[in-house]
């Protein structure tokens, strides 16, 4: 484990090893690296070298409060900066639920230079914001508020319901409750502010980035997601990207990386190997 700097802020990576094409798993909300842990093992003994990091704010990255901005292009010059610090070549960008947001801003401000292919996995894009421009989208201002008073007036309570409903299906928990905790528990360790501040910057637009795309590009969602609906986002956005492959993960929550881990990493390691 290492930290970079961008910036005042303090970025904890961490950096698996192996000596095939590096993968960069981007971890949702509001997570840390470490909940790809399911993850990581396979794609290392696969030959992979994977990186993971803490979002600034999350995890045991800084915790720069108030003082730092957490729109996606602040966002997303944290992920360059890592690949220019670890000068990552020919990879493959793996964004789930929030990090899909970085990977499709990645290519809009940055480019594919770096680039192998990409992953959305109940990933945020193209865009959840719902209004007039919007029409098609899941989140509008009232909704965007009505998650971020609760956050910063009861966070435990509120991270307790919202991760319930990121684990469950059709009002079914899908994973073990042991499972559901460990989540809790990574969620603990952020900010409140960057958490609260991050919910805003989900009704981002990704647009352009999936427009700006030509590397190969794999979407996996689950059909019963209740927090990133697969029709606002997952089928959108594999529907924009030219040759994005799409695969529905049946009877999958939010958290298929963990309730469908299994069927989730085997799907991501076909598409990493070609």
């Amino acid at each position: 484990m290492a930290t970079l700097s961008t910036g005042p802020v303090e970025i904890h990576y961490e950096d698996h090893g192996g000596s095939g094409r590096p993968v960069v798993l981007i971890h949702g909300w509001p997570l840390s690296g470490a909940s790809w842990r399911h993850q990581v093992p396979a794609l290392t003994d696969a030959g992979f070298r994977v990186v993971t990091y803490d979002r600034r704010g999350f995890g045991q990255s800084a915790k720069p409060g108030e003082s730092s901005s957490y729109d996606y292009d602040t966002l997303t010059g944290d992920l360059d900066a890592l690949m220019r610090e670890l000068d990552l070549t020919d990879a493959s960008l793996v964004g789930f639920s929030m990090g899909g947001g970085e990977v499709a801003r990645y290519i809009q401000n940055v480019g594919e230079e770096r680039l192998h292919s990409v992953v959305y996995a109940a990933a945020i894009p193209p865009c959840l914001k719902k209004d007039d421009a919007h029409p098609d989208g899941a989140l509008d201002d009232a909704t965007v508020e009505g998650m971020q008073a609760p956050l910063a007036q009861d966070p435990a309570g509120f991270l307790d319901g919202f991760l319930t409903n990121f684990f469950s299906a059709d009002g079914e928990l899908k994973v073990t409750e042991e499972e559901r905790q460990e989540a809790l528990t990574l969620a603990h360790q952020a900010d409140n502010h960057a958490a609260v501040q991050c919910i805003r910057s989900w009704v981002e637009d990704f647009t352009a980035g999936l427009r700006a795309t030509s590397v190969p590009t794999l979407v996996i969602h689950g059909d019963s997601d209740a927090i990133v609906p697969l029709e606002v986002s997952g089928q959108r956005t594999a529907e924009q990207v030219p040759g994005a492959e799409l695969h529905v993960v049946e009877q999958g929550p939010h958290g298929i990386t963990v309730s469908h881990k299994e069927e989730f990493t085997r799907v991501l390691l076909d598409f990493l190997r070609r």
